[in-house]
């Protein structure tokens, strides 16, 4: 009978605010898309409170959302938007429920409930505060909220925003969206890391063949990559939680970014400077819209360089998409532009993700799960063909080079008999040349697996010895220790004196470091002052102590340059196999953990997991 009353009350609450029904949440399903459930009332003042909102006679003025998409999208709008979320709670059903709203750029919501006396209970978050300040800590805007089981309650949601409207709503109950999130974070780990790995392998090219092709394309990514973090908010929770002046331009400013990269790429890979002088100049131009709209939400409205980055993106996807296919039909079939044909390809992907993008944005097409994340796939799979692209140039360099070599090859072969001398010396060039090649080969390799500034192994060899470590100490049945050591104060040493002393410094600790340990060990660096050692066929965890010691007493003396006697200090962190963990990964988060413990000890000491 209380539930039959209550759901009596939400037909007639639901049918005030414009919907046929409440939401009606049960103890069976433990999540539940409440979009649809939602009315809405526009407040181009801005100046409603809870209490107008509330009153009898505003009731009516709300209306059902859009006939075509379950999603409240209200584009680009200056004005606040009020919903009003019916929800009949089954008897039976949990109290406690956490409601979701899944469009982490927006400036300001906040959510209204009802108290059980009178009155409503407040949260807001937005982009526009601080993630600490968030009532529930989330990638998206997500607020807890408790409602009364066998009673139908209306929730209201204020929404303010300098960018696009959208407000996907979803009722979860909290292991439920723990469950949702680990899938999640683990497609956008892949995603990340994805992008992370086709920056520093293009990086690594960059610093192997100096070729700007590979710097704009790093360029390019990086861009891209940021511009997705604060897309779907982990660059709010994650990059920069404390700097959300940042986080609310940081969108449209890295894709504005990304688009001077992407138009510096296009003319350096395409050689538009010096085959097609007229294109390249309509390229100039579209750069410098890109980097009025980067600096642009510095001075201007948000939505000013949102608009002017995505119509430019439109203009540039649609020349760069003309100049790749003059590039490839200004050639005969047999020497076309090497990777033109993925040149092409990834625009015209990037021009659909665009437009879906903006019509989305301006409420003409519905918002669905395609829709939404339509440039982010976009974008991801421009920097994998623009990678392919240039893996095609490489080949084709590199058959030229062939190529070439064999008709210098097969020309000195037809040379009288007078020619051997030259024929003979002209192949010691060539040995020498493969030679050399191989050589860069090999250093190509020792860069991908070692810090540039130190020469220690990086994070790829460090795992890599990790897990032999850990094969050979299972098969021994010896301990190892895996150590973290971070240093303090180097930070107020490079702001003070720069990044090349701070660099000087950073190789004398890491030669200090070295000589403390045995040459079976193994010293990495694995960020800009954290470094990794692993001590082999440990008899007794004092022997580890004994080396953190020695290399806390290394690192803590002054290093003598120019500028004067410099000291930085060091915390350690150390674990063990098997006494704290199985695993590669389990140890070095153990070692970190003990880490901070010895940060939170003072500093210049160590201790165990």
């Amino acid at each position: 009978m209380v539930l039959a009353a209550a759901l009596l009350a939400a037909a007639v609450q639901a049918s005030v605010h414009g919907s046929d029904s409440p939401l009606l949440l049960n103890n069976v399903a433990h999540a539940f898309p409440a979009s649809a459930k939602a009315a809405y009332l526009e407040d181009p003042s801005g100046r409603l409170r809870i209490q107008d909102i509330t009153a009898p006679a505003m009731r009516e003025r709300f209306r059902a959302g859009s006939t075509h998409d379950t999603t409240p999208n209200f584009g680009f709008s200056r004005s606040a938007y009020w919903l009003a979320l019916p929800i009949a709670l089954a008897a039976d059903g949990p109290p406690r429920w956490l409601l979701e709203v899944g469009h982490p750029s927006l400036d300001r919501v906040e959510v209204f409930t009802p108290r059980p006396g009178a009155g409503h209970a407040e949260q807001t978050a937005g982009d526009l505060q601080p993630f600490s300040s968030r009532p529930y800590p989330h990638r998206n805007l997500v607020f807890p909220i408790m409602l009364s089981p066998g009673q139908t309650q209306t929730v209201y949601i204020r929404v303010a925003s300098s960018g696009n409207l959208t407000v996907p709503l979803t009722l979860w109950q909290p292991d439920t969206l723990d469950a949702h999130d680990q899938r999640a974070y683990a497609l956008l780990g892949i995603f990340y890391g994805a992008m992370l790995a086709l920056f520093f392998y293009n990086l690594l090219l960059y610093f192997a063949m100096r070729d700007p092709v590979f710097l704009a394309y790093v360029g390019f990514v990086a861009a891209t990559a940021t511009g997705m973090l604060a897309l779907n908010g982990l660059g709010n929770q994650f990059v920069w939680p404390n700097w959300p002046g940042w986080g609310d331009i940081a969108q449209p400013s890295a894709l504005a970014i990304a688009g001077i990269c992407g138009a510096y790429f296009t003319r350096l890979f395409l050689e538009t400077p010096r085959e097609h002088p007229r294109l390249d100049r309509l390229l100039l131009a579209l750069t410098g819209v890109f980097a009025l709209a980067a600096i642009m939400p510095l001075v201007f409205d948000f939505r000013f360089a949102a608009l002017i980055t995505g119509l430019n993106g439109l203009v540039f996807c649609c020349v760069a998409i003309y100049a790749g296919s003059v590039c490839r039909s200004s050639r005969s079939p047999g020497d076309a532009h090497p990777g033109a044909h993925y040149f092409v390809i990834a625009w015209s992907v990037l021009l659909l993700g665009t437009l879906t993008q903006a019509l989305r944005n301006l409420d003409l097409i519905a918002t669905t799960a395609v829709t939404s994340h339509a440039i982010q796939a976009a974008l991801a799979l421009v920097t994998l063909l623009l990678s392919a692209a240039m893996a095609e140039r490489i080949q084709t360099m590199r058959r030229e080079a062939v190529a070439a070599e064999h008709a210098m090859v097969e020309a000195l072969r037809s040379k009288e008999q007078g020619l051997e001398e030259r024929v003979t010396a002209r192949t010691r060039e060539l040995e020498l040349a493969n030679t050399e090649l191989r050589a860069k080969e090999k250093e190509l390799e020792y860069m991908a697996q070692h810090d540039p500034l130190t020469g220690l192994p990086n994070r790829a060899l460090l795992d890599d010895r990790l897990d032999q470590a850990l094969a050979r100490a299972k098969r021994s049945g010896r301990s190892i220790a895996v150590m973290l050591a971070d240093l303090d104060r180097f930070k107020a040493i490079n702001d003070t004196y720069g990044h090349p002393v701070g660099d000087q410094m950073l190789r004398a600790i890491s030669t200090r470091l070295a000589d403390c340990l045995r040459s079976a060990d193994t010293l990495a660096r694995v960020g800009g002052d954290e470094f990794v050692i692993i001590l082999e066929e440990i008899q007794d965890p004092a022997d580890a102590s004994g080396v953190a010691d020695k290399l806390i007493a290394a690192a803590c003396r002054a290093v003598e340059l120019p500028q004067g006697g410099l000291q930085v200090g060091v915390c350690i962190g150390i674990a063990f196999y098997p006494l704290h963990a199985n695993d590669a990964r389990s140890l070095v988060r153990h070692a970190d953990d003990a880490m901070y413990a010895a940060k939170a000890a003072g500093g210049n000491c160590w201790r165990t997991a």
